[in-house]
């Protein structure tokens, strides 16, 4: 069965210390979906876009085996666009705009083919959508969920409800925090698992993630990247990354999901080297495997 995967679909306009770009692809539900075709295919994506989203981008997506069959085009709408400046630590950023065109009413509608798929990944939509989602599946065997700040302060109890049904919650550290009002991250992971994820992935950037599950703990590290160009997407590609690794693998064991998150982590490294998705777009498999060995030599300790 595909990996499905529910999610925004955008044009981003973004500015860095170092150059800025317009219009450029963006969106969730577009760098889980590319990160993960390296491991698995068919990756299957259900999201919306306006009458302006350009060919390119869908020959693009197919080029990579994403199948769009689940991609609304609504007859004269616009794309959902947003725009973004990144400070010079590359951290930190002000939203410019937001547009948010036809994903104002987006309905996540599952095509029937679809709705047996056994992983699922959650991108970063409101969690009132997510349910919507949750409604229309057949049991899923593996479910990754994202979400955000913003949903943490408008909707946790919607939120609270989606985590009763996830496999994997993937949040950040500040996120961790805010849901929990703990600010210890070991007890504020415990209680997030309590709320129903078995497993919870905590990002911290440039410090890496943490993997709590089955009471273990993996800390994985960052990759010391030299050329950052774009942030945008990073969290998005590790969990494709992660998601699709163990799509193709069939193994949910711990020692499994230790190795999805340093695959994770080396899909999120290519994504920061270019501008929109263009850090995805043409690897190899060689690249892709010396880059996990590389990440697996940083966290070897004897």
């Amino acid at each position: 069965m595909a990996l499905l995967t529910v999610g925004s679909i955008a044009l981003d306009s973004i500015e860095t210390p170092f150059d800025k770009t317009d219009n450029a692809l963006g969106g969730s539900a577009t760098y889980i979906a590319l990160a993960a075709s390296y491991f698995t295919a068919p990756v299957e994506v259900v999201g919306v876009v306006g009458e302006d989203f350009a060919t390119e981008h869908i020959e693009m997506l197919e080029k990579h085996n994403i199948g769009l069959d689940g991609m609304q085009v609504i007859k004269n709408g616009k794309t959902f666009r947003w725009g973004g400046k990144y400070h010079f630590d590359l951290n930190t950023r002000d939203t410019l705009f937001t547009e948010l065109g036809v994903f104002e009413n987006f309905n996540p509608i599952i095509p029937e083919k679809h709705q047996k798929s056994d992983f699922l990944i959650l991108g970063n939509i409101g969690p009132d959508l997510q349910l919507k989602v949750l409604e229309q599946m057949e049991k899923p065997k593996f479910t990754v969920c994202d979400t955000m700040n913003l949903w943490i302060d408008l909707m946790k109890d919607k939120l609270i409800e989606v985590l009763k049904q996830v496999d994997v919650l993937i949040i950040n550290d500040s996120e961790t925090r805010q849901l929990t009002s703990e600010p210890n991250l070991i007890k504020s992971a415990q209680m997030i698992q309590k709320m129903g994820p078995k497993y919870l992935i905590i990002k911290k950037g440039e410090h890496g993630a943490l993997l709590f599950g089955e009471n273990q703990i993996f800390s994985a590290p960052a990759y010391p990247m030299t050329d950052i160009y774009d942030p945008t997407g990073a969290g998005d590609s590790f969990a494709g990354g992660f998601t699709g690794y163990l799509h193709r693998e069939r193994d949910l064991s711990f020692e499994s999901l230790k190795r999805a998150v340093i695959y994770g982590s080396t899909m999120a490294s290519f994504c920061v080297e270019k501008f929109s998705t263009k850090g995805l777009e043409d690897l190899s498999t060689l690249e892709v495997k010396a880059r996990y060995n590389e990440f697996k030599e940083l966290s070897r300790f004897e």
